[in-house]
């Protein structure tokens, strides 16, 4: 059973999914809450209510909860086309302004939504806009999943290395603050954005989204070491614990956060020894009686790493550093495509931009 947490812009994820009993299922499928295959689903309740859209393309037997609406396009109206103008921004804006009731949830009543307008030029043009904007998503895709590929596979050579390998008895063990430097964020409330120039604030929030959209604001005059570019390592070490390859653009190092460096070690060695040691701080943080759990230095003093020789080291970093520079450019390559995506989004819906242009510009 799918909820909105479970949707992404492309799909839905079976694999968070919640199994539920035989019967359930069936009473939820009689109740028409199991989606077909080019249906429409958009978040109709809660904190993202009409946020998140995605066209159903699996062939997954699921049911999904109430707070998922199922629009089932008519054959004058491609799903597509459809997924993409309830993301523009005009749309939303529109829908949420006359179509939401509720103050604390917010809830989309379906017998409204009915109502709401729709601009639909030819199926031809609604198709010829959807595939556009669906061949940026698809690379966007297609990066994400190379990106999965190669972090599993750095994932299962750092583990046959330096867990599973017998050359480890005989490497010197250090401290995981040994190998890096965990600097610690600054409260950006006293650096506040004094002008039109301003460095968006990275806190907790933007590691899960990996990007700055919505962010606060600081000033450009925060110390040098605070300012945070692509590709730095940054984990957060309260709240929800979590290490990330920062490809979202200049920032601010807010606190509760540790930009993680070295002098003396590759990027990838101090990441997946952070990464590996993961678990284990989330269960520190989660044993905290505290709203907030977290890790204290001492904590970075207690992981161990084992370290190789320099020998070593710089074998292993030839094959080591390329998948980590890879899936860094696979990143920034898709943050550009989102970005052409959601400007080229509200144009073409509006008929600012016509297919035609585009295609002729050759922007794919």
């Amino acid at each position: 059973m799918a909820s909105v947490k479970d949707m992404t812009r492309e799909r839905i994820t079976i694999e968070t999914c919640r199994t539920i009993s035989k019967e359930d299922f069936l009473l939820l499928v009689k109740n028409g809450c199991q989606p077909k295959d080019g249906d429409v689903l958009i978040a109709k309740d809660g904190a993202t209510c009409l946020d998140t859209v995605c066209v159903y393309r699996q062939k997954d037997e699921i049911v999904l909860l109430s707070s998922i609406a199922i629009l089932r396009p008519s054959e004058s109206l491609d799903s597509d086309y459809l997924r993409y103008y309830l993301e523009a921004p005009g749309t939303k804006s529109m829908l949420k302004s006359g179509f939401i009731s509720g103050s604390a949830i917010p809830r989309v009543v379906l017998k409204d939504f009915r109502r709401a307008p729709i601009t639909l030029p030819p199926l031809s043009e609604q198709r010829a806009i959807a595939r556009i904007l669906g061949a940026l998503d698809d690379k966007i895709e297609l990066n994400r999943r190379m990106n999965a590929t190669l972090e599993s596979m750095a994932r299962a050579v750092f583990r046959q290395w330096f867990v599973e390998g017998e050359e480890v008895r005989r490497w010197e063990e250090k401290s995981l603050d040994e190998i890096a430097d965990f600097l610690n964020g600054l409260a950006l409330q006293k650096f506040p954005a004094d002008g039109e120039e301003y460095l968006p604030v990275i806190k907790i929030s933007q590691l899960r989204t990996n990007d700055t959209n919505d962010a606060d604001k600081a000033s450009i005059n925060v110390p040098p070491q605070y300012i945070v570019e692509d590709g730095d390592i940054l984990f957060s070490w309260s709240g929800s614990l979590t290490v990330v390859v920062w490809c979202g653009g200049k920032g601010a190092l807010n606190q509760h956060l540790f930009k993680v460096t070295s002098d003396k070690y590759p990027k990838w060695f101090y990441y997946y020894w952070t990464k590996h040691h993961l678990a284990e701080f989330q269960e520190i943080a989660a044993g905290k009686a505290t709203t907030m759990g977290h890790i204290q230095r001492y904590h970075l003093s207690a992981a161990k790493v084992l370290v190789p020789s320099d020998n070593e080291l710089q074998k292993m970093d030839k094959l080591m550093s390329p998948l980590l520079d890879k899936v860094i450019v696979n990143n920034l390559e898709s943050r550009t495509l989102a970005s052409l995506r959601d400007g080229l989004l509200p144009k073409l819906m509006s008929g600012e931009v016509r297919v035609k242009d585009v295609e002729k510009e050759s922007v794919l």
